[in-house]
């Protein structure tokens, strides 16, 4: 799901563990080493907060940064993370 501030992608995992994996990313296109640093550290914080709930276990996870994940509202991130949630709840193959 693409929103302002970030990407999620998923998919099964094809490695044998039930374990939840999460990656973070942000390219050039953020903005320097700074911001995209910054960027990634409100990504991880953000997965910290909604992943423990919501991720499905065997499942990889990536959070790509995009230009608005430093600026935008934290509330607004957390709304958006867990609508994309909601949205691969009802898209995802079991």
């Amino acid at each position: 799901m693409v929103t302002e501030a970030f990407i999620l992608q998923a998919r099964p995992s094809e490695a044998a563990s039930s374990a939840v994996r999460v990656g973070f990313t942000a390219s050039r296109k953020v903005g320097g080493a700074v911001v995209r640093n910054r960027a990634r550290r409100r990504l991880k914080a953000l997965a910290a907060r909604v992943l423990a709930a919501r991720a499905r276990p065997g499942w990889d996870y990536v959070l790509v940064a995009r230009g608005a994940a430093v600026s935008r509202p934290w509330s607004t991130m957390v709304s958006d993370l867990e609508a994309a949630f909601d949205r691969l709840d009802r898209t995802a193959v079991p």
